[in-house]
């Protein structure tokens, strides 16, 4: 399968109909699913399904990739990092985007502007990131949720 990052998605919903809804299950449960197997399962062909698969990437509804074990590779501390800042979040985006260590950044509504999900080695990473994060400009405050344990993590939303 193609990567997604060279194609930005488009703007907006896509209309997704009840085959392409089972072929994104398909490719949730296994995203290395040779065309052949995934057009049986949802009953198309192989180059028809080829094709729908090559819209969904192209539009930005689907991104087929690989999804690391972090604690496999070495990195044994999770957080998420709420981010509260002063002025607009564009700039602040910007630079936090930047920071290698975040994984995963949402500008949200509530006590933080930001939510950062940061994965690293150990707590002395973890308190380098943190400080990086404190020394951008715009940023009041950061409050640390250290991860004990994962007792849910998918990857199936979106075709309910």
């Amino acid at each position: 399968m193609t990567d997604s990052s060279a194609t930005p998605p488009q703007n907006g919903p896509v209309r997704l109909d009840a085959t392409d809804q089972r072929i994104i299950e398909q490719l949730q449960a296994d995203g290395r699913l040779p065309y052949t197997q995934l057009g049986a399962a949802v009953g198309l062909s192989e180059a028809a399904v080829r094709q729908r698969v090559q819209r969904l990437i192209s539009t930005g509804v689907i991104q087929v990739a690989a999804v690391t074990n972090p604690l496999m590779v070495g990195l044994r501390r999770m957080a998420l990092i709420g981010i509260s800042t002063t002025g607009p979040t564009d700039g602040i985006a910007d630079t936090l985007r930047g920071v290698d260590a975040i994984e995963y950044l949402v500008v949200t509504a509530g006590k933080f502007d930001f939510l950062a999900e940061v994965i690293v080695r150990d707590e002395a990473e973890l308190l380098a990131v943190t400080n990086a994060i404190r020394g951008v400009r715009g940023v009041l405050a950061t409050e640390t949720f250290v991860y004990l344990d994962i007792a849910k993590q998918t990857y199936t939303y979106g075709v309910h």
